[in-house]
């Protein structure tokens, strides 16, 4: 039973600075791009590189479960964010904005994809 407290703790202990670093940057940068969605795109894709290279530094030093509950699944997991990304791939495609939909959505899958890629080479390096 304390072990899942502290399992808890430690990710709720990394959510909030994940959910709130995420908040401020997607209202900073939003001024400065065509769309909202854009901005959440940016922060998705910076969480898929640092979760490949926490991953990959845990597996390397065998420190085991805590960071990745405290960085991996609390901080980034918080940071980044597929269900909004998804409300606002939907609001674009419903607003007629089709072709920038599917681009959004390619977008999203392959530089997430190579982010995760390009952190666990860094990792490596």
């Amino acid at each position: 039973m304390a072990g899942r407290v502290n399992e808890a703790l430690l990710v709720a202990v990394g959510a909030v600075p994940g959910s709130w670093l995420r908040l401020r940057l997607v209202n900073h940068f939003e001024p400065l791009l065509p769309h909202r969605h854009w901005a959440t795109l940016a922060v998705n894709v910076s969480a898929s590189f640092a979760l490949g290279l926490v991953v990959a530094l845990d597996r390397s030093s065998g420190t085991g479960s805590p960071l990745l509950l405290l960085i991996g699944t609390g901080f980034l997991g918080s940071f980044s964010t597929f269900s909004t990304f998804m409300l606002e791939a939907l609001l674009a495609w419903q607003a007629g904005r089709r072709r920038e939909t599917l681009a959004l959505l390619a977008a999203s899958v392959l530089l997430g994809v190579l982010a995760v890629l390009l952190g666990q080479a860094v990792a490596r390096a």
